[in-house]
């Protein structure tokens, strides 16, 4: 009897034990209904934009504070070095600001920008955009000294960009910038092309040479692919000179400008070229008197 209880008491013991683990692997199944939850896998700062509204120009003015150390606090800088913001539309300078973010536009100033950059939501890349889009946008002046030598001597140093702007170079397949930027620069907000009408010269001959070197990190890079195109075939003087032409190129002069138009050195007059002497006529023979009728 001793013997069967104590086989009795192991028994219920390891049935116990046996029972605790059984409770500890048990796996309770989810509801059938529950939420399936997904992520989109595009996370880029580009496709972000798609998700905002248009932007605030009073929130974009607080937000662009940032800016003014290079850019100035309207987007007119005075380092010639950085681009004019002022003016430029909405849609171009939040896309730009995405590709900093992204890294997808390394060159230039990108070491400069991506940090302040990274900083933006979407939508405060939208509304800095929007801000700039409201402010008056200055503009420089054109360097008209003549070419002295080469394939474009005697012309104004300007006038060869003004040429590619206006009419292009059809023999090499260069269309008229002004085709797509229009007739003063002041680009086409549709497809986001850009205000380039008064922009620094220094920052339009950089990005003009980046565009000629036709490398970019860009994961659309149709727009870039397409200004690639257009500027593999330019030479340095003709993107100087285009560089030189844009910044001077305004629908009607700023204050600003007509002060510095009024402090450049002028020309001296050329003197009058005397009139020529009056050629001596020859004289001419009195008339006769008229014959006195006879009398009858």
């Amino acid at each position: 009897m001793r013997h069967a209880r104590a086989y009795g008491f192991a028994g219920l013991a390891a049935f116990a034990v046996a029972a605790a683990a059984f409770a500890q692997t048990t796996v309770t199944p989810l509801p059938d209904n529950a939420p399936v939850e997904t992520a989109s896998l595009d996370t880029s700062a580009v496709a972000e934009l798609a998700k905002t509204k248009w932007g605030d120009p009073q929130a974009g003015a607080t937000k662009a504070g940032a800016c003014a150390a290079c850019h100035g606090l309207d987007g007119n800088p005075t380092d010639p070095m950085y681009p004019r913001m002022a003016g430029q539309s909405e849609r171009y300078i939040a896309h730009q600001l995405a590709l900093f973010k992204s890294g997808e536009r390394n060159t230039g100033m990108a070491a400069v920008m991506m940090p302040f950059a990274s900083m933006l939501s979407a939508q405060d890349m939208r509304d800095i955009g929007a801000y700039f889009a409201t402010q008056k946008a200055g503009a420089g002046i054109a360097d008209d000294t003549l070419i002295t030598s080469g394939p474009n001597q005697g012309m104004k140093f300007y006038q060869v960009g003004q040429k590619l702007f206006r009419s292009g170079d059809m023999a090499r397949g260069i269309p008229a910038c002004m085709a797509c930027h229009g007739p003063a620069g002041a680009g086409n907000p549709g497809p986001a092309y850009p205000h380039i009408g008064g922009q620094q010269a220094d920052y339009v001959v950089r990005r003009l040479q980046e565009y000629r070197a036709g490398t970019t990190s860009e994961a659309d890079p149709h727009l870039f692919n397409m200004m690639a195109t257009i500027a593999k075939s330019l030479t340095d003087e003709e993107i100087s000179s285009l560089g030189s032409y844009l910044q001077g190129l305004h629908e009607r002069p700023d204050a600003a400008t007509q002060a510095a138009m009024a402090r450049a050195p002028q020309a001296p007059a050329a003197a009058p070229v005397p009139a020529p002497a009056p050629a001596e006529s020859a004289p001419t023979p009195e008339a006769e008197p008229a014959a006195q009728p006879e009398q009858s």
